[in-house]
């Protein structure tokens, strides 16, 4: 029961995000929304953290699988995308350099952050 209750929760917080998505014509995905949503619920205490983590944590576990049928995709595909392999692998190195750099900064400067304030 507890499970269900914590899964709803992110569910409801999920659909919310894909309500915002269809009510605000930004290019944003819905996913995104709901994080956000998320966030603020979390530091708000609106939502507390025992209320999700359990559930949140089994999702992050299983996230591997998820993936399984974009790879059986792009397997099937292989033919058509045989012509297109250099540019996407370039795309995907490039674009992974430029996320983890994105991400180093952004948690160098959360920690300096912190830092300051116990200061």
């Amino acid at each position: 029961m507890k499970f269900l209750k914590q899964f709803g929760i992110i569910l409801g917080v999920s659909f919310i995000g894909e309500v915002l998505k269809y009510f605000i014509p930004l290019p944003i995905p819905a996913s995104i929304y709901g994080l956000v949503i998320m966030l603020l619920l979390l530091n708000a205490k609106i939502v507390s953290l025992d209320q999700v983590k359990d559930t949140g944590s089994y999702l992050i576990e299983i996230m591997p699988v998820m993936f399984i049928p974009a790879a059986v995709g792009l397997i099937t595909m292989g033919n058509e995308l045989k012509s297109l392999w250099l540019p996407l692998c370039v795309i995907t190195v490039v674009t992974t350099v430029i996320v983890m750099a994105v991400a180093g900064r952004v948690t160098q400067f959360i920690i300096r952050m912190e830092k300051r304030q116990k200061e």
